[in-house]
């Protein structure tokens, strides 16, 4: 029998503080799936101000590093302390179904840090190829 986990409701602002690993197959309750996607007590949030680099189906060799490398990274800032998820103005959803939210600590993005650093894009409102 498959028991679920309760989905919470991520009204913004919600602050959060769980410790946060890699989503693996079995734990989808708090954990990163890559760059710009994790589960967080249970509902799946795409960070709504960037772009991230695919793992699951990288186009190129490089876009497979980059996006390792961007996952790795935002599991580090998610853990380094509590963080605000912000409405992102317009939108709830994606067209995934992902609760989409701007990820916030001490007033700054850590959607930018990933930007600043060149593991991300800022989102433009569209996927630009990678490779």
């Amino acid at each position: 029998m498959e028991v679920s986990a309760p989905t919470v409701t991520l009204a913004a602002p919600y602050m959060t503080s769980v410790k946060f690993g890699k989503c693996t197959d079995g734990d989808r309750i708090s954990c990163v799936v890559d760059g710009d996607t994790l589960w967080i007590d249970g509902t799946k949030v795409r960070v709504a101000d960037i772009d991230a680099p695919e793992i699951s189906e990288p186009k190129c060799a490089s876009e497979l590093v980059l996006g390792n490398r961007a996952t790795q990274r935002l599991i580090e800032l998610v853990n380094q302390g509590p963080f605000e998820l912000q409405a992102w103005p317009g939108r709830d959803k994606d067209r995934y179904g992902r609760t989409i939210r701007v990820l916030v600590r001490h007033g700054h993005s850590l959607g930018d840090i990933l930007v600043s650093e060149g593991l991300a894009r800022t989102w433009t409102g569209r996927r630009e190829p990678w490779c």
